[in-house]
């Protein structure tokens, strides 16, 4: 659109699969543009992708999506029924065993705070620690629908994904609250349960000062 190369720097990143349904990102442009004509020139461009920019502004030249970001949040979509998807094919994760979302919530709890979070970790991650602050992990029901919400400052990689596999271990009883403790209390890859699959999970914010 401007005739530049440039990087876009995006709050956070997510695996393949994953959806973001409010990601941040932003742009250094040489070239002079109103944010609505950026805004309305990119979504020209971004046509048929299933991306859309919904809202556009000129920032402070110290502000970066990423690293001014202090908090990041995550929803998983659980549907929990025998039924196939229709609509909702590889937007969320069908689970047609019951699941005991009280359990689920109950045992989140035991996640939440600072941890070492190693067994909830891909092999893949490139994180200088393991170590991270979780402040939110909430699970409700929503009909035949189990949510679950994720908030920290950052998270590691495969990280909601992993302790979503290992929270319905426990909806359906396989698990309970004491072996998904013993698990995080393990520090080890090899004492996960089961990481759920991607396509349930959104990006649904990122908080600044």
């Amino acid at each position: 659109m401007t005739g530049e190369t440039v990087a876009v720097h995006a709050a956070g990143r997510t695996d393949a699969g994953v959806h973001a349904l409010a990601m941040r990102a932003h742009v250094e442009l040489a070239r002079p543009v109103t944010p609505f004509r950026l805004m309305e020139g990119l979504n020209a461009l971004l046509r048929p992708h299933p991306v859309a920019i919904l809202a556009c502004e000129a920032v402070a030249d110290d502000w970066h999506a990423r690293f001014s970001c202090i908090g990041r949040a995550y929803e998983y979509r659980i549907v929990n029924r025998r039924a196939p998807l229709t609509f909702e094919a590889g937007l969320a994760w069908r689970v047609p065993t019951p699941l005991d979302a009280g359990a689920m919530h109950e045992a989140a709890r035991l996640l939440v705070g600072r941890h070492d979070f190693t067994t909830f970790r891909s092999a893949h991650c490139q994180s200088d620690s393991p170590v991270k602050t979780l402040d939110r992990l909430d699970v409700r029901r929503e009909g035949d629908r189990v949510i679950v919400i994720a908030e920290a400052r950052s998270f590691l990689h495969h990280q909601v994904r992993s302790m979503v596999g290992c929270l319905a271990l426990v909806g359906q009883g396989k698990w309970s609250a004491a072996d998904l403790a013993a698990a995080l209390a393990a520090r080890d890859r090899a004492a996960l349960g089961y990481n759920a699959p991607p396509d349930g999970l959104y990006f649904t914010g990122a908080r600044y000062p």
